[in-house]
């Protein structure tokens, strides 16, 4: 994906990576407290997972000043943290924010099936841009990343569902994140045999043109 403004490769993978990092840190510390907030009690999974949606939304704001925009997986991951994060809150119930990761990965890795079900290339719609492929490279790509999505909703769900909660913070916060992006990496370095090459000959200058 691109951005209006050009930042150094490591500004919007941090930005990102802040709140999720936060939330692990927070938890730890609050972890076995209980907060009494307007005559109700909340664990300290509750308050982290508050503030774990206000540092999202802080992200958020921070990539759209930075890169001047943000993308259409940035805003949905936004709206989900704070969907299923305010049912937390509101409800005083953890299971909501647990399965935050299942509908993020699970929505992305459908999306994506269900455009190469219909013959669209959806993932080729957001990454052109910067990354020049066949479209045999493409379906390549969208099949593994849809593929490792889906693998990574169902992984959060038999996670938080089996598991205690301070095991799945730290799965969801380690496990997750790496699975995330050793596994892209390694798809889209097995993509690399279908990148375009540029025509180097059109750059060439032709000196056998005969002088005047």
């Amino acid at each position: 994906m691109s951005y209006e403004k050009k930042l150094p490769g490591w500004v919007v993978p941090t930005l990102e990576l802040g709140p999720i990092l936060l939330f692990f840190l927070v938890f730890t510390r609050i972890k076995d407290e209980t907060f009494t907030i307007l005559g109700n009690d909340y664990s300290g999974f509750i308050v982290t997972t508050a503030v774990f949606a206000l540092l999202t939304v802080l992200s958020t704001v921070l990539i759209r000043v930075l890169a001047g925009r943000i993308s259409r997986m940035q805003m949905f991951t936004l709206v989900v943290v704070l969907v299923m994060g305010g049912l937390s809150i509101w409800l005083n119930d953890e299971h909501f924010i647990k399965m935050k990761p299942t509908l993020i990965y699970g929505a992305y890795g459908g999306v994506l099936l269900f455009g190469l079900l219909r013959g669209q290339l959806y993932l080729k719609s957001l990454m052109q841009s910067a990354l020049a492929l066949t479209d045999e490279g493409w379906r390549f790509l969208s099949w593994r990343v849809a593929g490792l999505f889906l693998i990574l909703a169902i992984a959060n769900e038999l996670v938080w569902r089996t598991q205690t909660t301070e095991l799945w913070v730290t799965f969801k916060t380690f496990a997750l994140t790496a699975g995330s992006a050793v596994g892209m990496f390694y798809i889209f370095f097995k993509a690399e045999k279908f990148m375009i090459q540029p025509d180097k000959d059109a750059d060439k200058t032709d000196d056998s043109r005969p002088s005047a």
